[in-house]
C-alpha cells in the first residue's frame, strides 16, 4: 500500500531534477546548448535559401523550355492538320486555359474546332441508369450505324454522341445531318442533359480529342499510377466510338501522376494499340503534342506521347491526304449521260474554270 512518505519522497525527487536541469542548464552546458542550437538554425536558413535558390533556377529553365517550345509549335503544327475539324470532348473538370491552348494549338495545325462538348455528372450518376437506359434506347433509332444488340447502355450512349459530333450530311458535307443534330439535341436537352455544348453544333467533326480532367476515380485512395479498365467503362466507351465512328482519336490529359483515363486507355488491350494518348496537356509540352499526335493516329500510326515508361517524345512526322468533302449526289435513276436540271447550263465536267481551284 502506497503511504503518504511515498509521495512526499516522490515530489522531492521530482523537484531535485529540475533543480539539478536548471543549475546545469544555466550553468556548464548553458553555452554548449546555445550554441548547437543556433547552429542548428543557421545551417536550416542557409539549406532553406539554397532550396529556394535553386526552384528559383529550376523555374527559370522550365520558363524557358516551355517558351522555346511554345515559339517553336508553330513550325512544327504548320500544316499538321490543314482543314482538318476536330471536336473536344471534355470529361470531368477541364480547366478553361487549358482548353483554351487546345484550341489554339489546334488552329496552328490547320485545324478547326467544331465542337466543345463536356460530358456532364449526368452520365455516370447511378441514380439515372434507369433514365440513361431509357434515353438510349430512343437515340439508338437516330445512329447510321448502330452498334451490336447487346452493346449495353455506355456503348449506345458513347456512339450516339460521337455520331452527332461527326454525322455529315451526304449531300452537304459541311453541315451536320439531320440524324446527327438530333442526337446532339436529345443529348443536351433538359434539366437532365447528359452533355453540354459550348455552342452550337453546326458542322460534321472528322476526329475528336477527349480531354479528362479530374476524375473521381483517379482521385480515389485506391488508384495506381496504371488504373484498371473497369474503373472507366464510361470513358473508355467514348474512346472507342470516336475510334469506330471517326477518323482519328487522341486521349490527353492533365495529370503527370497516372492514375486517369490516359492510363487506362494505356492499360486497355483492345484501345492501346489504336488510340493515341499524349499525357500532361496542362504543359505547353503536351498541348504542342496533341495535333501532332491526332495527324500520326490519322496516318494509322497512333503511339503514346508524354510521361510514363516506353513513351515517345515526340510524334513521327506524316503527311496526311486533303479532306475530301465531295458531296454525294442521290442516284436519280436517269440515262447515263443525263444531267440533272441543276447543273444544265454549266461547265462541263473537266473543263477549266475562271476563278476555280487549281
Amino acid at each position: 500500500m502506497i503511504d503518504f512518505r511515498y509521495h512526499i519522497v516522490s515530489l522531492i525527487s521530482v523537484f531535485l531534477a529540475l533543480a539539478v536541469g536548471i543549475a546545469l542548464g544555466a550553468g556548464p552546458l548553458k553555452e554548449t546548448i546555445g550554441d548547437t542550437l543556433t547552429g542548428q538554425v543557421e545551417g536550416l536558413r542557409a539549406e532553406k535559401e539554397d532550396l529556394r535558390a535553386q526552384l528559383d533556377e529550376t523555374g527559370g529553365d522550365l520558363a524557358a523550355a516551355d517558351a522555346f517550345v511554345s515559339a517553336a509549335g508553330e513550325r512544327l503544327l504548320t500544316g499538321a492538320l490543314t482543314d482538318r475539324r476536330v471536336a473536344l470532348v471534355l470529361i470531368d473538370e477541364v480547366p478553361e486555359d487549358q482548353v483554351t491552348a487546345l484550341t489554339e494549338r489546334l488552329t496552328q495545325a490547320g485545324a478547326s474546332v467544331s465542337a466543345t462538348a463536356s460530358v456532364n455528372d449526368t452520365w455516370t450518376d447511378p441514380a439515372l441508369a434507369t433514365y440513361r437506359r431509357t434515353l438510349a434506347g430512343t437515340l439508338v433509332s437516330y445512329l447510321d450505324r448502330p452498334p451490336a444488340a447487346d452493346a449495353g447502355t455506355e456503348t449506345e450512349l458513347a456512339e450516339a454522341l460521337v455520331a452527332g459530333l461527326v454525322g455529315a450530311d451526304a449531300a452537304s458535307p459541311n453541315a451536320l445531318s439531320e440524324n446527327a443534330s438530333s442526337l446532339l439535341d436529345v443529348l443536351a436537352e433538359g434539366d437532365q442533359a447528359l452533355v453540354t455544348f459550348a455552342e452550337d453544333v453546326t458542322r460534321p467533326a472528322d476526329a475528336v480529342v477527349v480531354v479528362s480532367g479530374t476524375s473521381q476515380v483517379a482521385t480515389d485512395a485506391s488508384a495506381t499510377a496504371e488504373p484498371t479498365p473497369d474503373g472507366f467503362d464510361p470513358q473508355l466507351a467514348l474512346v472507342a466510338a470516336a475510334d469506330r465512328l471517326s477518323e482519328g482519336v487522341v486521349v490527353t490529359g492533365g495529370s503527370r501522376a497516372g492514375g486517369d483515363l490516359v492510363a487506362a486507355v494505356r492499360a486497355d488491350d483492345q484501345l492501346a494499340d489504336v488510340v493515341a494518348t499524349v499525357a500532361d496537356s496542362a504543359s505547353v509540352t503536351g498541348q504542342v503534342t496533341v495535333p501532332l499526335a491526332l495527324a500520326a493516329d490519322i496516318a494509322g500510326r497512333p503511339g503514346h506521347y508524354g510521361y510514363g515508361d516506353d513513351r515517345a517524345a515526340l510524334p513521327p512526322a506524316v503527311q496526311l491526304p486533303p479532306v475530301d468533302r465531295t458531296p454525294t449526289v442521290p442516284d436519280t435513276g436517269g440515262a447515263a449521260g443525263d444531267v440533272p436540271d441543276a447543273t444544265q447550263g454549266e461547265t462541263p465536267a473537266g473543263a477549266e474554270q475562271p476563278g476555280g481551284a487549281g
